[in-house]
């Protein structure tokens, strides 16, 4: 077995997307000053989510839009106590985070009767497109096509983003509630709705993030499925320096990671040393790219509503 071949590169393009999705919904919270942590108990609620709408409509897509819908409801609540009550941002993204927890735990008992995790072999997840062009073209081929739309659709939103910071007003009228939200509100711009507005949007997105792990990844829900990925996405959003290209990047490093873990027990390796990979190297890429204006993010997130 190879250590580095096209199935490892295919599996790390379909480990990262929930990363990607949960950091780019944390950048877009930290160019407007709120330094969202509570991105892993959105995480967690859209993947439950996806399974409760997948179970009770039997459409997967139906499944996705009520996991954003969900997760949204979910984020409102960040937003309303952080920017509305003025409290501190990080303390209410731990908090969520419990809370996500205890719910949905609580809930795949009330729902579907069964302690730890939720199976149903008929329930489909996320459909596998073949994209017709990229499938021949050598290597390329193998490693980008056959994912799931999300997959695809967290690619064009790097793009997307990068363009709507940099080139656009609204872009630049975002970046400015959170680099100066005095100054910002001076000239008119309409900071706490923009800071709202940036919460529901970091919703949508960690809701798809939470469904793809849960329908596009596998067809079912654990209890704390998310392992640890909001927490990987955050520090994806602060190595990236809340830029779309550099939280792509970032992500990328660490949906490798991922795939590599789950190589590596194919070589006989302890599965415990191997499920280690992905949050030593997090630990790491901490400790050789820190910079004091991760320090300054965080400060923001106490001041961003004062």
């Amino acid at each position: 077995m190879e250590l580095f071949d096209v199935s490892l590169f295919a599996s790390m393009l379909r480990l990262v997307t929930p990363i990607l999705l949960a950091a780019l919904g944390g950048a877009i919270c930290a160019r407007v000053g709120l330094f969202n942590v509570g991105l892993e108990g959105l995480m967690l609620t859209g993947a439950f989510s996806a399974i409760v709408g997948n179970y009770y409509t039997g459409n997967v897509w139906l499944a996705v839009l009520f996991a954003v819908l969900c997760t949204v409801i979910f984020s409102m609540l960040f937003a309303y106590m952080s920017i509305h009550l003025k409290a501190n941002a990080i303390v209410v993204g731990i908090s969520l985070n419990f809370l996500a927890a205890g719910l949905t735990t609580f809930l795949l008992r009330v729902i579907f009767d069964v302690k730890g995790a939720y199976y149903n072999k008929d329930m489909v997840g996320l459909p596998k497109w073949d994209v017709p062009l990229l499938r021949d073209i050598p290597w390329l081929g193998d490693v980008l096509s056959g994912h799931t739309p999300l997959v695809y659709l967290s690619i064009i939103l790097v793009i997307a983003l990068q363009l709507f910071f940099f080139k656009t007003v609204t872009g630049f009228r975002l970046l400015a509630s959170g680099e100066n939200p005095t100054a910002a509100r001076s000239l008119g711009i309409k900071v706490t709705r923009i800071q709202y507005g940036a919460v529901l949007l970091c919703g949508v997105l960690c809701g798809l993030a939470g469904a793809q792990l849960s329908l596009g990844n596998v067809t079912m829900f654990t209890e704390g499925m998310t392992a640890g990925r909001g927490f990987i996405a955050l520090v994806a959003t602060m190595l990236g320096q809340s830029n779309p290209l550099g939280v792509a990047a970032s992500s990328l490093l660490f949906g490798l990671m991922d795939a590599l873990s789950l190589r590596l027990q194919g070589f006989s390796l302890p599965t415990h040393f191997t499920m280690m990979l992905p949050y030593v190297v997090t630990i790491v890429a901490m400790l050789i790219f820190k910079d004091k204006s991760y320090m300054q993010e965080a400060r923001k997130a106490n001041e961003s509503s004062r």
